[in-house]
């Protein structure tokens, strides 16, 4: 790497690491605000609050980086600009394309930061928030495995192997004790809220007796679970807060069995280009410095960044509720909004050139 790219990558990475050292305090004050209603609520206190807070940051952190970028960009290149830096360099013969090659150089710095982050941190994290407050705030336990989850119910311990949406279970192991007496093992293919209660279907019973094992078959039956349905929210989590090979086996899922997968699509093909959007944030910010080098200030360049950030944010969901309500197809949606920037970016250049 050369010196000179070096230089300009060092300061779009420090520019937006203080970015985000800003923005995520900040965000975590008004997600503590927001959970203040609930402190109280069983075993929710502080603490537990604090907790949830802290381990909902990744996923945020994520969401933000394109907008910080833009912001981190224009922050630390604005430093060299205030500096007369800028002016230096294209009065020694730097090309703006060399300009923009050295920031784009820390920009693949941050996408490889943002998917670290988004694929490997911000999942796991953000299940164990979801399975702490939850947890929490109703009073119950249980412990997430990979597939599925354990549940104390009562007097009876409940494995289930698969949680689907709109509170379907599937693969359902049923464990009754009396003491430390196993008296019932019970497993059904399928169960689904109805009204107050759960109900079971195709179901395999064992009554363990004390010199006897008797075995029943049933095709349905109720089961009065302390479950909350509401639970069920902390597996199968939000599409946007999955991982991306999370998301590919769910949508197959969802394809093979005939659901409705278009916010999942959405969802994927938008993780998919979300490194990308690190980079067009990069290349929006330069004309933005470029074209006022010296003659605006640094804080009116972070507030155009902000503004920029902002209306992509509006056109980026705006594409989404296409893609969702008139059948756009989730590629194209997620791909033209950081496109129509680029190319807006690439016009400002010119007329700056």
């Amino acid at each position: 790497m050369k010196i000179l790219d070096r230089y300009l990558a060092t300061a779009v990475i420090s520019g937006t690491l203080i970015t985000l050292a800003v923005l995520l305090p900040l965000l975590g004050v008004f997600i503590l605000a927001d959970e203040m209603d609930n402190l109280g609520t069983h075993a929710y206190g502080l603490s537990a609050a604090l907790a949830f807070v802290t381990l909902s940051l990744p996923r945020y952190a994520y969401q933000l980086f394109p907008i910080a970028t833009l912001i981190g960009a224009l922050v630390g290149l604005g430093v060299l600009a205030s500096r007369s830096e800028l002016v230096a360099m294209r009065a020694a013969g730097v090309s703006i394309g060399r300009i923009v090659q050295g920031a784009l150089t820390g920009g693949l710095v941050l996408a490889m930061l943002a998917v670290l982050v988004g694929e490997g941190v911000a999942p796991v994290a953000e299940q164990r928030a979801q399975v702490l407050r939850s947890s929490a705030q109703s009073g119950q336990t249980f412990q997430m495995i990979e597939r599925g989850f354990w549940a104390r119910d009562g007097d009876a311990f409940v494995n289930v192997r698969e949680v689907l949406p709109n509170a379907r279970l599937q693969d359902i192991f049923i464990y009754e004790l009396e003491g430390t007496r196993l008296i019932t093992a019970t497993h059904a293919q399928e169960a689904y809220y109805a009204g107050d209660h759960w109900v079971l279907t195709d179901i395999n019973r064992s009554h363990i007796g004390a010199d006897q094992v008797r075995v029943e078959h049933q095709a349905r039956d109720t089961w009065q679970s302390l479950i909350d349905p509401a639970l069920l929210r902390v597996i199968v989590a939000e599409p946007q807060a999955l991982p991306i090979w999370g998301l590919w086996r769910y949508l197959r899922f969802l394809q093979d069995s005939e659901q409705d997968s278009g916010p999942y699509e959405v969802a994927f093909w938008s993780k998919l280009v979300h490194p990308l959007l690190v980079l067009a944030m990069i290349f929006v910010s330069i004309p933005v410095l470029l074209g006022s080098a010296r003659s605006t200030g640094l804080g009116v360049k972070i507030f155009v960044g902000i503004l920029i950030g902002i209306a992509f944010y509006l056109i980026n969901r705006t594409f989404s509720y296409l893609a969702l309500l008139y059948g756009l197809h989730p590629a194209i949606a997620a791909v033209l909004p950081p496109l129509l920037f680029v190319a807006a970016a690439l016009w400002l250049l010119r007329r700056v050139g």
